[in-house]
């Protein structure tokens, strides 16, 4: 990747860098992006209200390595994170690829509210709402109608559109946008790709942690029978007490007690990769760990009151003990302390270094996606029962007062999200790229859900189902595709092909 050494900083500067794992996955070039000077957008803080005349500075980067005259602009989402966590997509990853296929310049947009792309003072409720789906899409429709890339790159020619094509890729909640933006600003988007992209938002995503036990089927029936255990000893007044005691987090609530269970690495399945030093899979070696019985002579069973459990439910009890309560109690505090969540008035602290607002504030206002304990009879839970969307969306009072001028729904306007097409969200040059074990494919158009119709996969409007794969698998890349797994060679050669394809029938505007 080529990068203009007027856009490069000194050593000395630290303001925008990288995290660890693009040095791993980089090398040299890593430092290079590292030192690569932050380039501005103004936008608009309300793009909606001509009245407020208040701007905010939006960045971006570019990689013109593989550009040439009459290329596309592959702008690649940068979602609910700072945009330096995506500049490795646009060197080696799918970005770049399809660039490199196309001619084409690559770019990573970061999202309003995000990495250095903040446009308030605080995270206040108040300061938090012009983060909206509406305004985010009018950043970036703004930004390809109006953005100067000529003086960026030093490249001669018109590159806002619809007079360049544009193709817009995302992944998980930037894939939503990339659909989103397909639907909602056709003349300026050209094509998009939604890898992973989540366009059905959901206030009840129970769904989540069923893909994991499926996907899982060699660990999880343990993990899900020690579940199980969990929930009948909460239910019986005999036993509600002794099991908290058990597990060391005696005198806490029942949902703040399975809260902390459920703080096992569920959630690392989806940041399981392909290429280990992008992804970090935290739940198999857990899941391993809970599946493995005790070697002799320890026992395998131990009675709590008037049940016998197995080593399954121990197995969770020594990991709670040692990776929480050991942690706790290390630090001198109580386990009220450390776990009680009620009247937590630090949910309230509102600075910018309060950098999981943001999100949470996309959860609670439109988003949802609140993961439960399955409600369907017959279904092994992977949570217990008390976590609850009440006890889940506690957070949304909490963390988010009412402002002055805006006040937090009690739940979710999920409709927000839906109305733009949800499962069945579609359009010519929109690809849908999902992976098939991906925890979040229940949120997404290759849900069970979306299966009236079947969707046929063709050129115009591509329908990919990843064999294998987790989270938006084809985001990222290695220089030598040779060196990929099959199936991601296979993803990243048809998402060119149809690009390509696409880019035939391009026809600027005539005025």
């Amino acid at each position: 990747m080529v990068l203009l050494p007027t856009l490069l900083l000194t050593w000395s500067s630290l303001a925008y860098g990288l995290s660890s794992h693009a040095f791993h996955a980089l090398g040299p070039q890593a430092v290079k992006l590292w030192r690569l000077e932050k380039i501005n957008f103004t936008q608009p803080l309300d793009h909606f209200d001509k009245t407020n005349k208040f701007t905010f500075s939006q960045r971006f980067w570019v990689n013109a390595q593989f550009y040439q005259p009459g290329g596309p602009v592959i702008l690649l989402d940068g979602g609910e994170t700072s945009g330096t966590d995506r500049l490795p997509y646009i060197s080696t990853g799918v970005a770049a690829k399809i660039a490199n296929a196309t001619g084409g310049l690559a770019l990573v947009l970061e999202h309003r509210y995000y990495g250095n792309s903040i446009p308030v003072a605080n995270f206040s409720t108040d300061s938090l709402r012009w983060l909206t789906n509406e305004q985010a899409m009018a950043d970036s429709a703004n930004f390809m109608a109006n953005v100067n890339l000529s003086a960026v790159t030093g490249i001669p020619g018109d590159f806002t559109a619809p007079k360049t094509p544009y193709i817009y890729y995302g992944g998980s909640y930037a894939g939503a946008r990339s659909a989103h933006m397909k639907v909602t600003y056709p003349n300026l988007v050209y094509g998009a790709i939604a890898s992973s992209g989540v366009t059905h938002a959901a206030v009840n995503l129970w769904e989540y942690y069923d893909v994991i036990r499926n996907a899982t089927p060699q660990c999880s029936p343990v993990f899900s029978k020690a579940i199980e255990t969990v929930n009948i000893a909460l239910s019986n007044k005999d036993l509600n007490g002794p099991v908290k005691d058990m597990f060391g987090l005696t005198g806490l609530t029942d949902a703040d007690f399975a809260s902390v269970l459920a703080d096992v690495p569920l959630g690392g399945w989806q940041n399981s990769n392909w290429d280990p030093s992008v992804g970090s899979d935290s739940w198999t070696p857990f899941c391993e760990m809970i599946a493995k019985p005790p070697a002799a002579p320890a026992p395998q069973t131990r009675v709590l009151g008037n049940m016998t459990v197995d080593f399954g439910f121990l197995n969770l009890v020594n990991y709670i003990q040692q990776n929480f309560v050991s942690r706790c109690l290390r630090t001198n505090q109580t386990i009220a302390d450390c776990f009680s969540t009620a009247n937590d008035t630090s949910l309230q602290e509102d600075d910018l270094s309060q950098t999981w607002r943001p999100w949470q504030f996309q959860v609670c206002t439109a988003w949802g996606f609140f993961m439960v304990s399955p409600p369907p009879a017959g279904v092994p839970p992977m949570v217990a029962t008390p976590i609850t969307i009440d006890y889940l969306s506690e957070i949304c009072k909490q963390a988010y007062p009412p402002g002055e001028h805006f006040k937090v729904p009690p739940l979710p306007n999920v409709e927000d999200v839906n109305r733009l097409g949800g499962f069945f969200i579609a359009a010519d040059r929109l690809a849908i790229v999902d992976g098939e074990l991906d925890p979040w494919r229940p949120a997404t158009a290759h849900s069970s859900y979306a299966h009236l119709p079947p969707r046929q996969d063709t050129t115009l409007r591509p329908f990919k189902l990843i064999p294998q794969a987790v989270h938006h698998y084809d985001e990222n890349g290695l220089a030598d595709q040779s060196l990929e797994p099959p199936q991601i060679q296979d993803i990243h050669n048809e998402e060119i092909a149809f690009v390509k394809a696409w880019l035939k029938d391009f026809k600027p505007p005539k005025h």
